[in-house]
């Protein structure tokens, strides 16, 4: 395991801000005034009379991005995932989602592992939120091969993104091989008894959980859905087909997160048992990333007990 790379999405996330600025001069970024935590700093580094600082003023910040996209601009809009789609939430909306807008929206420091900022930074309602909103694509990248590739994903398209990078540095899962495609979820492994659906770092977990399943005797298949929304509807209903029983896991509330995403296209189509693994119905609190992530039941050990809750609740 010595080998095994970690590096954290907001590095990635900054590292292809500088790669697509350098192919595109029409390329403008915006933060409110943490461009070191964003990484967004690279971007002003190599590119300074591109890049804008808006201050603390994140409602503001976006109101700028959208009218800086309305005259041909590539815009990305920097912050904390909590004041990106919590504090801009009405901005947001109005400014960029209803016009349906072609603003990118980097949101850094998502969820639990935020660690020692606790709750008051830890964002575990963001994708709740931006699932609200009309024609907003999601992203929720599981490593930084995955990150690079959605962020550049994300900038071909025409309209509103909003991607969701991590403080943690997480393993790398993904190899240059890998093809990142919006609105499609991918099997990571192959399985009959039980469907584990991840996101983000619960992606890696996923992985081990399986492992785990199998030295008990049971096959569990793994999908990597980095794209929230749209949700791929068909690899969901593959899964449920083939399994019966299925388990989402996120770095997010259970509520309005990629659990109910799954949820709602199960009930709809091919119902079959769903559990979901993720935050609870609280607030987070400050703490070791890592430790924050035991504490909240965002693990392997969890993920795997909910699994076999979910094969015994197949009719």
């Amino acid at each position: 395991m010595a080998d095994v790379i970690k590096t954290a999405t907001r590095d990635a996330y900054g590292k292809a801000l500088v790669e697509l600025g350098q192919k595109n001069d029409k390329v403008i970024v915006f933060d409110a005034d943490l461009a070191a935590a964003t990484k967004t700093g690279m971007f002003k580094k190599e590119f300074p009379e591109r890049f804008i600082d808006c201050g603390i003023a994140e409602g503001n910040m976006m109101g700028v991005a959208a009218g800086m996209a309305t005259a041909g601009y590539t815009v990305f809009a920097s912050s904390f995932a909590m004041f990106a789609a919590g504090r801009a939430f009405e901005q947001v909306r109005n400014t960029i989602g209803y016009p349906h807008i072609n603003v990118k929206i980097g949101a850094t420091h998502a969820g639990i592992s935020v660690g020692e900022d606790g709750a008051s930074h830890q964002c575990c309602e963001d994708i709740a939120l931006m699932r609200t909103i009309p024609g907003m694509t999601i992203i929720n990248p599981a490593d930084d091969v995955e990150a690079r590739l959605a962020f550049m994903a994300a900038a071909e398209i025409d309209g509103p993104v909003y991607m969701r990078f991590g403080r943690l540095a997480v393993p790398r899962i993904f190899d240059e091989n890998y093809k990142f495609e919006i609105g499609k979820g991918v099997y990571l492994k192959e399985g009959k008894d039980v469907t584990i659906i991840a996101t983000g770092l619960m992606v890696e977990r996923a992985l081990q959980a399986a492992e785990m399943l199998a030295a008990e005797g049971i096959d569990a298949a793994v999908i990597n859905m980095a794209t929230i929304k749209p949700i791929d509807k068909d690899i969901i209903v593959d899964a449920a087909k083939k399994t019966g029983a299925i388990v989402t896991a996120e770095e997010h509330s259970v509520i309005g997160g990629l659990g109910e995403a799954v949820a709602a296209v199960v009930a709809e189509t091919k119902p079959v048992p769903v559990l979901r693994v993720g935050v609870e119905d609280t607030f987070g609190k400050s703490g070791p990333a890592l430790e924050l992530l035991e504490i909240y039941g965002l693990n392997a050990e969890n993920i795997c007990k909910k699994a076999i809750q979910a094969m015994e609740n197949k009719q």
